[in-house]
């Protein structure tokens, strides 16, 4: 059965669609998967239309509602065509995963129709030695990285030999939704919004009255602490930490990189910290190391990270994160000085009061001119995420997953950096923005020596690499 789809953007994802007036801002997420050979394509179409229906966000149109009544709303695309999201293309000469890494860059850049849900998704055929990739482009608004493992569950299988997987979904139901109805059923929306606003208010007003007369320091204290964690979250940025990494132009590069989990946890262990804090180490690492080298060297830089919002009643699919900004220190020489402080500031930041309240935050910021919120985007210096993925190796019509590179959206900043954990390997996949990072290849070499020098703290031999083509 299909979940049912909520018609309202949630206001983070409104933020999101509002700041793509500036081509540096998108928030496209690209993936390349890796095969051993080349997955059966009607198995392929199968499971993707199978996934769709299962989550109808894919095949739904975003709106804006008339003169903005209304928040951003998902609409069902009655001209919904599977083939034009999903295609499949010969790989150019010479066949290998770098023409895979240049198509998906460029993809990457490329706004989406918004007259079509926003996706795409390529299987680029005639690798060498046999191979195949899936190239998949999606909008941040439709999933983050955990929301994408999930559907992600219904195309792959766990052996090679493609599973039954029984009866196929019904198609989501879609009408056309003319102007005057989007109008009224945002005016609807907005009042329904408003009374249940009022409603929990009122609900809670008892308790908080009494609160209140118990104990009228501490509830003064409580609500000064999130007005002050809330002015924190949308301080303005006005300029780079970053002597160097000051650019910006719409001009990426795509680079991957192979590191052991198993020796990135342990390093993380070693230090008291977890694999991401050892992960933002040796990305702080290499960023420090690129600053050297070109005799600018910093001691902290600004960083955009998620924080997953998502619960157990949350349908599978859809974006339940919000961003927190925070400085890093990446001049600290010891790796293992490096885990610990990340450590402590991601958790202060994972329980920041004002965590809650990030969609109405965003609400809020939707309201001003994109050119103050973008132009905070842009001081940020880099972006970094952790998604987990599948502890175990998983098939696609027949073909096995060699390797899995997410590349995320630097949303103004300088790079973005993602790790994806995969059947005991992390692939990392990194953005640069190319008037930033005006030299990529000193850039990758310093990452790997980052994170050669962390993964040394758990007993490894600091085998990270670049992958190869």
């Amino acid at each position: 059965m299909a979940a049912n789809l909520d018609p309202v953007v949630r206001e983070t994802d409104a933020f999101a669609m509002h700041m793509e007036e500036d081509p540096l801002l998108r928030s496209t997420i690209v993936a390349v998967a890796l095969f051993d050979g080349t997955p059966d394509w009607d198995v392929l179409v199968d499971r993707m239309e199978r996934a769709t229906r299962l989550a109808p966000s894919f095949r739904s149109l975003l709106v804006h509602p008339p003169l903005r009544l209304g928040p951003v709303r998902r609409v069902p695309d009655p001209d919904f065509d599977l083939g034009w999201h999903l295609r499949r293309v010969a790989a150019p000469a010479p066949h290998t995963l770098e023409e895979v890494i240049n198509f998906a860059c460029t993809s990457g850049m490329t706004a989406f129709d918004p007259a079509r849900p926003l996706w795409e998704f390529t299987l680029v055929e005639g690798l060498t030695e046999g191979r195949s990739a899936l190239v998949m482009k999606v909008h941040h608004s439709l999933t983050d990285g955990i929301g994408a493992i999930q559907l992600a569950q219904h195309v792959v299988d766990l052996q090679r030999e493609p599973a039954d997987p029984g009866p196929m979904p019904d198609v989501p139901p879609a009408d056309r939704t003319s102007t005057a109805r989007l109008a009224i059923d945002s005016i609807s929306s907005n009042m329904s919004r408003t009374a249940a606003f009022a409603g929990d208010r009122l609900r809670r007003l008892p308790g908080d009255m009494v609160d209140l007369a118990r104990n009228p320091i501490g509830a003064a204290s409580r609500s000064l602490k999130v007005a002050g964690s809330i002015a924190n979250f949308v301080r303005p940025v006005t300029h780079t930490l970053s002597p160097l990494m000051t650019g910006r132009r719409l001009a990426w590069r795509y680079l991957a990189l192979d590191v052991p989990f198993a020796e990135l946890r342990r390093a993380g262990h070693a230090a008291g910290g977890t694999v991401n804090d050892a992960f933002m180490a040796a990305v702080a690492g290499g960023l420090a190391r690129y600053h050297d080298r070109h005799d600018q060297p910093v001691d902290e830089l600004r960083v955009t990270m998620p924080v997953s919002l998502r619960t157990a009643d949350d349908q599978e699919g859809g974006n339940h994160i919000t961003l927190t900004r925070m400085v890093v220190p990446v001049g600290l020489d010891d790796p293992a000085d490096r885990i610990r402080a990340i450590d402590r500031i991601s958790q202060e930041w994972r329980h920041e009061p004002a965590i809650p309240y990030s969609n109405l935050i965003a609400g809020a910021l939707n309201l001003l001119p994109q050119s103050v919120t973008g132009g905070m985007l842009k001081h940020v210096d880099f972006l970094a995420s952790n998604v987990p993925g599948f502890r175990d190796s998983v098939y696609v019509g027949g073909a096995r997953v060699t390797g899995f590179y997410p590349f995320g959206p630097t949303i103004g900043a300088s790079a973005n950096f993602t790790l994806m954990s995969y059947a005991g390997t992390c692939n990392v996949g990194v953005t640069a923005d190319l008037g930033a990072v005006a030299d990529p290849e000193a850039f990758i070499a310093c990452l790997i020596e980052g994170f050669e020098e962390v993964l040394q703290l758990g007993g490894g031999q600091g085998n990270s690499s670049s992958r190869p083509t």
